[in-house]
């Protein structure tokens, strides 16, 4: 469970330093707070921090209760793909938004894989004895 475990908090400081990159780019642009808009490449940053929060929300749970059900080294790969994903997503969205498609899809798809193997384990778990 500790790879499971390491993967989750590697996605929280995946997302901290994601925040550090809008900072940095909020300074790079000198775009005042609160604004969110006034820069397209500052734009971009805030975007892929607030799409990267978005997919935490079902990400880590997924990864959690996946764990309770699976084997936890094959969850934690499937988690590690997400967050190469993110990188991915970052890279693409940051030179071109039209890009990011692949990325999105790096972190998505491990998402639903999890959220869909923690539904199969707790329907099974009510079923075996």
């Amino acid at each position: 469970m500790a790879w499971v475990d390491i993967v989750g908090i590697a996605a929280v400081v995946q997302l901290i330093l994601f925040g550090v990159l809008v900072g940095r780019a909020r300074r790079d642009y000198a775009l005042a707070a609160p604004a969110t808009t006034g820069h397209p490449v500052f734009e971009r940053y805030y975007r892929v921090q607030m799409n990267t929060v978005e997919t935490l929300i079902a990400f880590l749970p997924g990864l959690w209760l996946a764990a309770k059900y699976w084997p936890p080294h094959y969850v934690a790969a499937i988690g590690a793909v997400y967050l190469i994903g993110r990188v991915v997503y970052l890279r693409g969205y940051i030179a071109d938004p039209d890009k990011r498609h692949m990325g999105y899809l790096l972190s998505a798809l491990p998402t639903m894989v999890l959220l869909l193997g923690a539904l199969i384990g707790a329907i099974r778990s009510l079923t075996s004895p």
